[in-house]
């Protein structure tokens, strides 16, 4: 398919719209456009193809036998063109909203309040898939996630939801009311961590956390490790967002922490407007954060 001896897309819809409604005028006011825009982009459609496609008659405008061969056939391919992007808004519509999310998140803060969300759009249809990997948005066909980092991704427009501070946490009983100010306070007591995520574990070693002189076990994942932290089997680090729930409620309490600027999980989306659905969920996700 060559382009380069076809009119622009924009000339030739001009001219299906006058053709169409018998007026450069009506159709400067379907396309939001001038009048005078109209008429050129008619005139150089005619000059380019080397014939008079509309003419004037009283105070609009008749097709000649070539402006009429042509606007039929645009008028037929404009029309397939608005046929295949409804069919493919209308998929999209029909489909269940797909969201990515870390399993942590999901499980510690997004899962115990949607709930909420089902209570105030009971008809949402929604695919929340939890994984590791940073998707890719447009081709692995997601509409929106939650990443956990600083922000800054390339490509992406990302909302700050919550901060993802680093809080040493425990149940109380296991303190027996201890006074806690460093690390050292807690060396005699067993300390827990994830396998795979890895920062928790780095931030306490950089903040004065000796492994060296105190016993430490490791888990495959946050919510097994949060189940023996609550039981009162030992100590953990983690993201204070995800633990805000068992903090209001007093299963742990919070032992140190560090509050971090930019670093926390994020709304990310593909840039320019949005889909209603997306905005929904993304209005949702804020209020959520908020209360």
């Amino acid at each position: 398919m060559n382009w380069r001896d076809v009119p622009s897309l924009a000339a030739l819809r001009a001219f299906e719209a006058a053709a169409r409604a018998g007026s450069f005028s009506a159709a400067a006011q379907e396309l939001n456009v001038t009048h005078a825009a109209i008429a050129q982009h008619v005139r150089a459609i005619e000059a380019s193809l080397g014939a008079s496609l509309l003419v004037r008659e009283g105070r609009g405008v008749a097709l000649t036998d070539a402006g009429a061969r042509l606007a039929a056939t645009l008028t037929d391919g404009f029309g397939q063109i608005i046929a295949g992007v409804r069919a493919i808004r209308d998929d999209a519509e029909a489909r269940p909203l797909a969201i990515s999310v870390t399993p942590t998140f999901a499980e510690n803060w997004l899962m115990p309040r949607f709930s909420d969300f089902w209570t105030q759009h009971p008809g949402f249809d929604l695919s929340i898939t939890p994984s590791i990997d940073v998707v890719d948005l447009r081709r692995d066909g997601f509409d929106m996630a939650v990443r956990y980092g600083d922000g800054d991704w390339p490509g992406v427009e990302a909302t700050h939801l919550i901060s993802a501070d680093y809080t040493v946490v425990a149940a109380p009983g296991l303190l027996a009311g201890r006074k806690v100010t460093q690390f050292s306070d807690l060396y005699d007591l067993p300390w827990l961590f994830e396998t795979i995520h890895r920062e928790p574990r780095l931030w306490a070693e950089a903040s004065g956390l000796d492994p060296a002189r105190c016993q430490i076990r490791e888990l495959a994942t946050l919510t097994m490790l949060l189940s023996v932290v609550r039981a009162g089997a030992g100590i953990t680090v983690v993201a204070s967002a995800l633990v805000s729930d068992d903090l209001k409620a007093g299963r742990l309490v919070a032992l140190m922490q560090e509050t971090r600027d930019r670093t926390g999980y994020y709304i990310v989306h593909a840039p320019g407007v949005l889909p209603d659905r997306v905005k929904t969920l993304k209005s949702w996700l804020l209020q959520a954060a908020r209360s």
